[in-house]
């Protein structure tokens, strides 16, 4: 008795785990590049308001400390070094924006004079950094 013969089965690639795979390190890529986004500023506790923002362009980031420490892009300076920091950036920029991150606890005259050295140097776009107030 002869016993049927099948057609010999083609081999064939399986497209399943394939796409599995590079689903993963899709989202793996994805996650690693968000974590590498460079930070400029100086975690501080920024006061609230409902016209804050998380959108923000590149910017020079000072940061006023709770203890009156002054940063320049995460690099401690005085007054005094920040008056040739702004020289030297507008001879870079033609207009520079800076964004200033006071912690709710510096006084308020200490942020008037970061502003009034700004403006001395001549910048005109600079703007306080503040969290968007959360609605309960």
């Amino acid at each position: 008795m002869r016993l049927p013969t099948s057609a010999k089965k083609k081999p064939r690639i399986e497209i399943i785990p394939m796409i599995d795979t590079m689903f993963f390190l899709l989202v793996f890529f994805m996650i690693a590049t968000l974590s590498m986004t460079l930070q400029k500023g100086m975690s501080v506790n920024l006061p609230t308001a409902e016209s804050g923002t998380d959108n923000l362009p590149e910017h020079v980031s000072l940061t006023l400390t709770q203890n009156g420490t002054l940063y320049y892009n995460k690099e401690t300076i005085t007054l005094q070094d920040l008056e040739g920091r702004l020289a030297i950036l507008r001879q870079k920029e033609s207009n520079p924006s800076l964004l200033i991150n006071a912690d709710e606890q510096v006084p308020h005259g200490q942020v008037i004079k970061v502003m009034d050295l700004i403006r001395l140097s001549g910048i005109t776009t600079m703007s306080i950094v503040t969290k968007p107030e959360t609605t309960p």
